[in-house]
């Protein structure tokens, strides 16, 4: 008999647990961000977290896209949020991340509720929904299809008025919430003051120096808050990215992993997998 799956937060508040490794828009050099077909084959690979992009069709339907406009992954030039579900999911991706050299293929847009069919009881998901005003949208969509703790929301958390909001939007409905604390802006005692008083159960953090992860490390272990990093080339920070990593694996994941980072973004899984079982 299988055993259940454990709630997401349950997942990562796990101490012994190696780094979870974040799928970013599924194996899409393998199919198409965002597909169904990649996200499949991250979990057939056996990976904990897949990052999917959330938005919303005309007639309010959720579904899966990363960018502003159908051009790179379908060939339209037209913002995504004009039209209905139903023309949505009657498009085309391109293969892998688009673009005129990819071909298309026979994977189209999924709706979120196809993603949750999908996923439900067989990984998490990292859930970048593309407008906050969305998300209370989406949280009920997740638990009206039972898979609210095995998927995380996420934003900023820079002022008062964004912990006031997800103390209000989020919050009540228990479901796992990730922050974005920024330890290399000018008010980072401010952001992190706010955050030790939401104590989600992981943040995202961006720095310039790894020592102010360093200097940090202790106090976000005894608060129980796990730290995510992104290594993907266009998000990274100080040269922590996956083409360094990729050369030089010990100081990229190595270093993270060492001060106390428990969760990596990235585009390179299986290079990240294989650094992990090396260290083990």
């Amino acid at each position: 008999m299988v055993s259940p799956m454990p709630s997401y937060a349950d997942h990562i508040a796990d101490p012994d647990r190696s780094c979870a490794i974040v799928v970013h828009r599924g194996v899409w050099r393998a199919a198409p961000e965002n597909s169904l077909l990649a996200i499949e084959r991250a979990i057939s690979a056996g990976y904990e977290v897949v990052e999917i992009d959330v938005r919303r069709s005309s007639d309010g339907e959720l579904f899966l896209l990363h960018d502003d406009t159908l051009e790179r992954m379908a060939g339209l030039n037209r913002e995504p949020e004009t039209l209905t579900l139903q023309q949505l999911s009657s498009l085309k991706l391109r293969n892998r991340d688009g673009g005129a050299t990819n071909e298309f293929t026979g994977e189209r847009l999924p709706s979120l509720k196809e993603v949750f069919d999908l996923t439900r009881d067989r990984i998490f998901i990292h859930l970048d929904v593309k407008h906050r005003e969305m998300i209370p949208d989406v949280i009920a969509c997740a638990r009206s299809m039972g898979v609210d703790q095995q998927v995380d929301f996420w934003g900023d958390l820079r002022n008062h008025q964004d912990l006031s909001w997800i103390r209000e939007k989020v919050e009540p409905h228990g479901v796992p919430f990730m922050a974005k604390t920024r330890l290399n802006a000018a008010d980072a005692a401010s952001q992190l003051d706010l955050l030790f008083k939401l104590n989600p159960f992981l943040c995202e953090i961006y720095f310039d120096r790894l020592e102010q992860v360093v200097g940090q490390a202790a106090l976000f272990q005894e608060r129980g808050i796990a730290l995510w990093v992104n290594t993907l080339d266009s998000v990274s920070c100080a040269g922590f990215t996956d083409t360094a990593a990729l050369k030089d694996p010990d100081a990229i994941w190595g270093r993270l992993i060492d001060a106390g980072v428990s969760a990596i973004q990235t585009d390179e899984p299986e290079a990240l997998r294989a650094y992990i079982g090396a260290r083990a």
